[in-house]
């Protein structure tokens, strides 16, 4: 594989390049990472894309939301990716990646690039390689990057690590609204986007549009927010109704960050964040060679028998570890 040509392709705009350049990233083979990495150092540093996170609860209409979204922007001449990452079983590893046949009329526009991925049982509500994916659709062009997670969850806050804004979408429902969703991920949230306001549904949207208006009232203020933010308002992905005040608002509060230095201090904390998760994960990594799993075998065995204590068997593996490393 040309990693310069391919690099060159994705710079230029190529929708087979991009897809391609993904693979290639979300591979866990070694020479692959290698030549990731050399992709990755290729790309033009100088093309910033708008990096928004997507969370909800399933049946959100979070698929419904990103089609109708995007073709709004795609339509002001706006060019966006969806990174929608899929749920893996943890039984067989498998995904469905359906995104694609369920945004059918936005997987067609020219200007928008759709790429489903397994999370591969990633906690933190993204895949392994989204930033990577993320970089690439930046080095692509593209000027909004729309990441879809895996839905709303405790372990899910590591998605803002890797976005600029971060939208949560809730359904008009009965009872105490304030109880669907955990408090970290409604505290991260820039805009609480309360979908499906139509309909018989209305006057139930504008009931739980005021319960978290007046929830995020009461919360503390955010260093990285203008006067009324982070806020509620009421969209219909369906009639595409608040779509262009929703993107209006997002605006706002991106420029306020920029002109406050907000946003370019966030990006730094963020670049700092996965350098520090990257060599967390090489270092697990070692832990997956052959000999590696042998001694651990072996060394839990005894554990096992009640011949080693667990500390004491740790203290061996990491010894163990420690041995390869100086002879590497």
């Amino acid at each position: 594989m040309d990693i310069a040509d391919l690099a060159e392709r994705v710079a230029a705009g190529e929708r087979r390049a991009l897809a391609r350049a993904i693979t290639l990233v979300e591979s866990a083979r070694s020479d692959h990472r290698d030549m990731a990495t050399k992709l990755l150092a290729g790309l033009p540093k100088d093309r910033q894309a708008l990096r928004i996170g997507l969370s909800g609860t399933p049946g959100v209409g979070k698929s419904t939301f990103i089609e109708s979204f995007g073709m709004m922007l795609t339509a002001q001449g706006l060019k966006v990716a969806v990174l929608a990452v899929d749920p893996s079983s943890s039984r067989s590893g498998g995904s469905i990646l359906g995104d694609k046949t369920r945004m059918d009329r936005l997987s067609r526009d020219p200007n928008a690039f759709i790429r489903p991925s397994p999370s591969q049982t990633h906690l933190g509500g993204i895949a392994r390689r989204t930033r990577e994916a993320v970089a690439l659709c930046e080095g692509a062009g593209f000027d909004v990057v729309l990441i879809e997670t895996v839905g709303v969850g405790q372990s899910e806050t590591v998605v803002a690590q890797i976005c600029d804004l971060f939208l949560l979408l809730i359904t008009p429902a009965g009872g105490d609204e304030l109880q669907g969703v955990k408090r970290g991920i409604m505290e991260m949230a820039d805009i609480i986007l309360v979908n499906k306001a139509d309909g018989d549904l209305k006057p139930a949207a504008t009931r739980t549009c005021s319960d978290y208006s007046g929830a995020l009232r009461l919360m503390r203020k955010r260093p990285q927010d203008p006067e009324g933010f982070p806020k509620a308002m009421m969209v219909s992905s369906l009639q595409e109704d608040g779509l262009d005040k929703a993107w209006g608002d997002i605006q706002t509060l991106t420029e306020w960050r920029k002109e406050t230095g907000h946003f370019a201090r966030t990006r730094s904390a963020q670049a700092k964040y996965w350098f520090e998760e990257t060599v967390r994960q090489a270092l697990l990594a070692r832990l997956e060679s052959p000999a590696a799993q042998a001694h651990m075998a072996e060394l839990a065995a005894r554990v096992l028998d009640g011949a080693a204590d667990p500390t004491e068997a740790a203290s061996a593996m990491l010894a163990a570890l420690d041995g390869e490393t100086q002879r590497g």
